[in-house]
């Protein structure tokens, strides 16, 4: 008797599975096809490289004060918390450690994500939704131009490259700006070789490979959700919001889900 209003439920969730393991199949071919295609000149044409000398200015270039001030409180609040839980003492010692664990390894690449994802995938969707609809997506073609070439591949890679260097900017802006406040303060040490020094006898080779997975795929992924969302827009101007509110949640998903899993094979 219990059975039969469950057979809906359980057919919706199946097809909401399904949907979403075809996003994930459709944006990871994207990803593949978009690196395999980079790395051979003759793909970039005029066009394409002008694309994507706009993608790294508008997402790598314009929000630096903005990550740069971020940075900045981030930097100082890991000090406040140190002094809160540890006091004074053995602070000059445990702040470059602490710096790397929450900034370098977990904080900088997934909060730097979020900014992009925020700042420039909604954007992304609604520009390539806008072309979409307007018909110049059509008319590229026609004039025998790619879409995927002048449309797909600059904006991923872009946002690849531009959420990278940001995150590098924001880990060295939050270490210089604990340092600065600690040593103001008076609670850590002036001395800036000791704090290179627990700096880099905290970093070790495996944090490497966790920036740059942390910061560059999820980047990839958010990137090409965003290009499926806003191509993939067929009717009229009224999809756009919801084709960019699905493109964010996938991406924001995605990066959380990334995340945790460099992390699990990094550090376990």
């Amino acid at each position: 008797m219990f059975q039969i209003p469950c057979m809906p439920l359980a057919a919706r969730l199946g097809a909401g599975v399904w949907a979403q393991w075809d996003e994930l199949r459709h944006a990871a071919a994207v990803i593949g096809t978009v690196l395999y295609t980079c790395v051979q000149p003759r793909y970039w044409m005029r066009a394409a490289r002008k694309a994507f000398a706009r993608q790294v200015l508008s997402i790598g270039v314009e929000p630096l004060w903005f990550v740069g001030a971020v940075a900045v409180f981030v930097g100082i609040s890991v000090v406040v918390q140190l002094t809160f839980w540890t006091g004074e003492a053995g602070q000059s010692q445990l702040l470059g450690p602490l710096l790397v664990t929450v900034v370098a390894r977990e904080l900088g690449p997934v909060l730097i994500n979020l900014v992009v994802i925020v700042r420039s995938g909604s954007a992304m969707t609604t520009e390539l939704g806008v072309l979409k609809i307007d018909g110049e997506v059509s008319t590229l073609e026609a004039q025998g131009g790619d879409p995927f070439l002048q449309l797909v591949i600059p904006r991923v890679l872009g946002t690849a490259v531009s959420t990278f260097c940001l995150t590098i900017v924001f880990i060295l802006a939050a270490f210089a700006s604990g340092y600065l406040f600690s040593a103001w303060t008076g609670r850590g040490s002036r001395d800036l070789l000791l704090f290179m020094d627990t700096v880099s006898g905290a970093v070790q080779p495996k944090d490497v490979f966790n920036i740059l997975a942390k910061s560059i795929l999820p980047a990839l992924f958010a990137s090409a959700s965003c290009c499926i969302g806003g191509l993939g827009v067929r009717g009229s101007v009224t999809e756009i919001p919801q084709a960019t509110q699905r493109a964010l949640t996938r991406s924001v998903a995605g990066l959380f889900v990334i995340s945790a899993v460099v992390s699990l094979l990094t550090y376990l």
